[in-house]
């Protein structure tokens, strides 16, 4: 259990803030390009902060929030749970992304073109409510006699891994911008049970032997790791020693992937830019430390019949628990296997169109409208990321305001599967070549931050260089 606690800590080390999707990020900063290869970018060169330069975090929960079950409202929280639980449906979800830049840079080939490499730690799990499940555990099946209990509803995946990248941005004409970004995955450690199937019901004896029998129907059940079996098999290993095998995974030591982020901006005027990236387009090749364990049968069982014989009888009694544990075991079979498997990236898409107002006066380039310095920005963002189940889907309105040369503030509200009035804000400031930004959301809920079911914040801190400075 010492073991376990000491990876969950330094798994935890690497926890820190990601909302990069559903806050539109800023243009004049070098992110801009980890959601768009293809964004306009008017800078030379930039370095990104070590471990600073990208900082994110979100998470979400569909369908219930902490203050519904733990709001002081007088009704007792096991009445609460239970209200929560047949309030969800197996379509809710709990997610959670967090991201850190480890090392971000790029420059300026010519005119034209501009190259971006670095290297960044990602953490992504999504887990489906398995509503069945959780009334059959919660509730018990006494008031359940003839429905059935799907295994369908546990689907869940999580992933940990470092990601090295290399991209290319191309000013094909003064209208189109387009680029492409190069990605290696090493999966640090990967957990999966999706495709699951089977069902449990408690019914009426067919056989009139007892009053009710239980019956577990075509049990078909996965569970795929990676990169967490031998972390985990001897308690007493030495923790320094685990700690070198991650380290070691974090640098091409893991499962390895490949991928690729396409994206493009198109500007048919000054005042009207019009985005769009594909980002994660990649599979991890999951051949090291795999493990994986599939449940399949059916079996039929009206429980434990007592026979109660004869205090003198020398044989004692029948191991009626040995017996049903050997027939359980003899009909549903629990193998563990070394296969080798796939996963595919959870891919996102990002499209927007932004209408630039408010023209200033002089010639000086604004590195955020583009090439022509513009006060103001309104627009609106889709994005939309596939998950097993079904994509999750987003839409954000922005207004961008450029107060001073050093700052630059922007609004948003979003509408998605965990709110309707999710208000953000976000502020980028230049200090000659250095830039700071933050950006968060669900400001409404700040007074009482367990009401809200999605949390996210951005940081990061760059610095910028132009060759005219």
């Amino acid at each position: 259990m010492r073991k376990i606690t000491y990876i969950v800590l330094f798994l935890g080390v690497w926890v820190h803030s990601q909302n990069k999707e559903l806050l539109y990020d800023f243009n004049d900063v070098p992110q801009a390009l980890n959601q768009n290869p293809g964004a306009l970018v008017t800078f030379d060169k930039h370095f990104g902060i070590p471990l600073l330069s990208q900082i994110h975090f979100n998470f979400g929960s569909s369908g219930v929030s902490a203050y519904d079950i733990f709001k002081d409202d007088g009704v007792s929280i096991n009445t609460k749970i239970s209200n929560v639980i047949m309030s969800l449906s197996n379509r809710d979800y709990v997610a959670f992304n967090q991201q850190l830049d480890i090392i971000n840079g790029g420059w300026r080939k010519d005119e034209n073109t501009y190259f971006s490499y670095g290297i960044y730690e990602e953490a992504d799990f999504i887990s489906y409510i398995p509503k069945d499940i959780a009334v059959l555990l919660w509730e018990g099946n006494a008031d359940y006699i003839g429905r059935s209990f799907s295994l369908g509803d546990v689907n869940f995946k999580g992933e940990l891994l470092s990601v090295f990248h290399f991209g290319i941005n191309k000013k094909l004409s003064k209208k189109l911008t387009v680029g492409a970004r190069g990605k290696i995955y090493s999966s640090i450690a990967n957990v999966n049970s999706t495709n699951n199937s089977g069902t449990f019901t408690t019914r009426l004896s067919s056989t009139g032997d007892n009053i009710y029998e239980h019956v577990f129907q075509f049990l078909d059940g996965t569970l795929q790791t990676s990169g967490i079996a031998s972390l985990l098999e001897d308690d007493n290993s030495d923790f320094s020693k685990d700690i070198k095998t991650l380290r070691k995974r974090v640098l091409f030591g893991g499962n390895l992937g490949l991928g690729i982020d396409l994206g493009f901006t198109y500007q048919p005027e000054d005042q009207h830019v019009i985005t769009g990236s594909l980002l994660d387009i990649g599979a991890v090749f999951h051949s090291k430390d795999v493990e994986m364990y599939h449940l399949n049968g059916s079996y039929t069982t009206e429980g434990i019949g007592l026979v109660f014989p004869q205090l003198i009888n020398e044989n004692g009694t029948t191991p009626y628990w040995e017996n049903l544990e050997d027939e359980f075991n003899g009909s549903i079979k629990i193998d563990t296997l070394k296969s080798n498997y796939t996963t595919w990236r959870s891919t996102k898409f990002n499209a927007s169109y932004r209408y630039n107002f408010g023209k200033t006066s002089g010639d000086d380039c604004d590195c955020y409208a583009g090439s022509k310095p513009y006060l103001n920005s309104v627009g609106l963002q889709v994005f939309s990321i596939f998950r097993p189940q079904q994509p999750q889907f987003a839409a954000t309105a922005f207004y961008y305001r450029r107060l001073f040369d050093f700052l630059k503030l922007k609004a948003t509200y979003t509408v998605d599967d965990f709110s309707y009035h999710n208000i953000g804000f976000g502020a980028s400031m230049h200090f000659g070549n250095f830039n700071m930004y933050l950006m968060g959301n669900n400001l409404s809920e700040l007074q009482n931050i367990s009401r809200a079911q999605s949390v996210s914040l951005q940081f990061g801190m760059n610095l910028i260089f132009d060759s005219d400075e």
